[in-house]
């Protein structure tokens, strides 16, 4: 699958011109709606659905610095999902190949009321998307 790009704006760099580390977060959910949609699971979608996502945790490893203009794309890969968590791992690389960042989220997912919901037996098809990917993304 084609990876998210991003385009580093002026605005997400720090007076010294490089990438504010914040951003990176901010990227990672970028590509993992966009990567949920191009899977027919779009944010809205799931949320008519009465289904939220929280992130339970994430984890950054920064490696090389991006500036304004450069062109990032993010891979994300489902590593896991039970059903009720769901973690996915983001690799970012400049245009030219630099590998800048890598990260993890995790999931819950929950319904009406912050009740937790059990994927695979309310909604099947989310769950299956999501297992199949976890196996694909290997």
């Amino acid at each position: 699958m084609e990876p998210y790009l991003h385009t580093v704006q002026y605005y997400e760099t720090d007076r010294m011109g490089i990438t504010h580390h914040s951003n990176y977060i901010r990227w990672m959910e970028e590509a993992r709606v966009d990567y949920l949609a191009r899977h027919g699971w779009h944010l809205q979608k799931l949320e008519e659905m009465g289904v939220v996502s929280p992130v339970t945790g994430v984890e950054c490893r920064y490696q090389n610095t991006t500036t304004f203009a450069d062109v990032v794309s993010v891979r994300v890969f489902v590593t896991q999902c039970t059903g009720v968590r769901m973690k996915l791992r983001y690799e970012m690389e400049k245009a030219d190949g630099t590998p800048v960042f890598t990260g993890t989220s995790e999931h819950c997912f929950l319904g009406e009321g912050g009740r937790i919901v059990r994927l695979k037996k309310e909604y099947p098809d989310l769950y299956q998307t999501l297992v199949g990917l976890m196996e694909t993304d290997k």
